[in-house]
């Protein structure tokens, strides 16, 4: 395991290399960014978005997935005030056990706001046994509701007969996920590829029990169906300078999102502006730091560093105190949920920590072998 020279960033992360300088390919892409000259970028987008007219009898420009948070927020609003633009919103919806009253009040803002909002549930029986399956088999709950989430965007573009797709970050150049790298920087048709999408076979679904015709939320449309329809998703990020955490966090604060109040001890959020419709994704991102050694707070601190509003040993202090952060109450309701108990919770999660990074007592303790920002 070794570090980005600059940030935090370690070399664990899925689908991600490092250069022979030892800077990670989000760091090599800020210092890039300086360089940019916006106002092109700007333009470039103009001329883009003139090869997707709003054809006859069509009702909405373009089609923006959101959870209510602040991304979505955001881009919503930059799209409709900025472009010009009549976006229509797709929000996939958690069940009732599930979503936070935070995460119904940040979609009724959005309404509340003006936009139009498509909302879509997957069937609760499916996704609960396919929940349980998720973290039965992979130790990681949201393989299926990922799939889902992401799935609903094209699946509904196609359905509209909306071509255009605006997303977010490019997970890419942003994050370090390299295979959803394009044939452009707004390019984001290999969105599919990301680690969360990649061999998402639903085989295993199926031999869960679920009958194939429950499974078609979970369906990400084939390629050939994006060419069929000239479906394009393009990543917003790419043409915004000042995208990131805090900013989209500010943003759309001041346009009435509602950010987390429970500590940074309890969900690992430094500002509470992440995932905001639900609070189970921290105990993922716990788990998701036990099998890769990073979790939420490294991905904060290293945007942070690269903006130089903290230094690396500041950014360590913070990744070392609160990177597997997750209050027992929010494991304790998600075992609820899904029907098992907090000890076979901890069984499962002990089972697929990296024996690489941590050590495991005779206790059940998890520790670090590697230290934060050297490595092993």
């Amino acid at each position: 395991m070794n570090y980005c020279k600059h940030c935090l960033q370690p070399d664990t992360r899925p689908n991600t290399y490092f250069g022979e300088d030892g800077i990670c390919p989000a760091c090599e892409y800020f210092e890039k960014l300086g360089q940019v000259d916006w106002q092109e970028r700007y333009e470039i987008l103009q001329d883009l978005l003139q090869t997707f007219p709003r054809r006859i009898g069509q009702k909405f420009d373009c089609i923006i997935g959101v959870s209510g948070g602040k991304d979505s927020t955001r881009q919503a609003l930059w799209v409709r005030d900025k472009l010009g633009l009549k976006p229509l919103l797709a929000c996939l919806s958690y069940p009732p056990e599930q979503v936070s009253q935070r995460g119904v009040d940040n979609i009724s803002n959005l309404i509340e706001l003006g936009f139009d909002v498509v909302i879509s549930a997957p069937a609760p029986g499916t996704w609960k046994t396919l929940m349980r399956e998720s973290f039965m088999k992979f130790t990681n709950w949201a393989r299926s509701t990922e799939l889902a989430l992401f799935s609903s965007v094209p699946q509904l573009a196609l359905h509209y007969g909306v071509s255009l797709i605006l997303w977010g970050e490019n997970p890419g150049l942003q994050l370090g996920d390299l295979k959803t790298l394009g044939r452009t920087g707004y390019d984001g048709n290999n969105l599919r590829y990301m680690n969360t999408l990649s061999g998402a076979s639903l085989d295993w679904m199926l031999e869960s029990g679920v009958n194939a015709r429950n499974l078609l939320p979970y369906r990400y449309p084939a390629p050939e169906a994006f060419d069929q329809h000239g479906l394009q998703i393009v990543y917003l990020g790419w043409f915004l300078g000042d995208w990131s955490l805090v900013n989209n966090g500010m943003y759309a604060a001041a346009s009435g999102l509602q950010i987390r109040e429970d500590t940074v001890a309890n969900t690992g959020d430094l500002l509470g502006v992440t995932s905001l419709d639900e609070d189970w994704v921290t105990l993922n991102q716990m788990i998701k730091y036990y099998k890769f050694g990073f979790g939420r707070v490294t991905d904060y601190v290293n945007e942070e560093i690269r903006l130089k509003r903290l230094t690396r040993y500041q950014g360590i202090e913070l990744v070392t105190k609160y990177d597997d952060a997750c209050a027992p109450g929010y494991i304790a309701s998600f075992c609820d949920y899904i029907g098992i108990s907090v000890e076979d919770f901890w069984v499962h999660v002990r089972r697929s920590v990296n024996p690489v990074l941590f050590d495991i007592d005779d206790s059940g303790l998890i520790s670090r072998k590697f230290k934060v920002g050297v490595g092993l």
